[in-house]
């Protein structure tokens, strides 16, 4: 049986959606991330990065970061792109997530991790949040005419909806974003979406 690590509001709820939507019977493990649990010694031996998502496999192993999960996850539940290049888009999505848009909103959430003079944090806090509504837009730009990031529903979904949340939370305007907000507004939709919305107690 697989076994979720997750935090509330993280990108890992992304992986959280999908495993819900599954049907499958699963362990959901929560991470209080406010509390530092995400860097407790036995946290640690699972994931020396102290991240979630973290995915506990059926043989005990464990798997990180959402650029190998949700392909895996995607492709367990049938929610992932067989077309060659619909799967390399794919790919493609997800690691522009990773490695873009994440980083930045973490410039502003974070802002310790890129600077140790306090006095710089301002500039680096004012400068992720536009970089990250900047990438929103992109997205949103994505999505028009489309009911979803790919040609089917997918992993990307979850994905971009969790972005979508940390959007709102940073009180950027997200209903201007109408290809993106409609995306969401399709997500809420999905019983499994809202039950871990309750679980993760996040609000949009």
């Amino acid at each position: 049986m697989l076994a979720l690590y997750y935090g509330p509001g993280a990108c890992s709820m992304a992986a959280h959606i999908i495993l819900e939507e599954s049907g499958e019977k699963y362990e959901p493990r929560r991470v209080e991330l406010g509390k530092g649990e995400q860097r407790s010694e036995d946290y640690l031996k699972k994931n020396p990065q102290g991240r979630v998502p973290l995915l506990q496999l059926d043989n005990g192993e464990y798997l990180s970061e959402n650029t190998a999960i949700l392909p895996f996850l995607g492709k367990r539940f049938n929610v992932w792109p067989t077309d060659p290049i619909a799967e390399a888009r794919a790919h493609s999505f997800i690691g522009f997530i990773a490695a873009s848009v994440h980083p930045a909103h973490a410039h502003y959430n974070r802002p310790e991790r890129y600077a140790t003079d306090q006095v710089a944090f301002p500039s680096i806090k004012e400068t992720g949040l536009k970089t990250f509504h900047n990438y929103l837009k992109q997205i949103d730009g994505k999505l028009e005419g489309r009911e979803w990031v790919s040609d089917k529903y997918s992993v990307l979904d979850p994905y971009a909806f969790v972005i979508y949340t940390w959007g709102v939370r940073r009180e950027l305007p997200m209903k201007d974003l109408k290809n993106y907000t409609a995306h969401k507004d399709r997500m809420m939709k999905r019983p499994a979406v809202g039950a871990v919305l309750a679980d993760e107690k996040i609000s949009i």
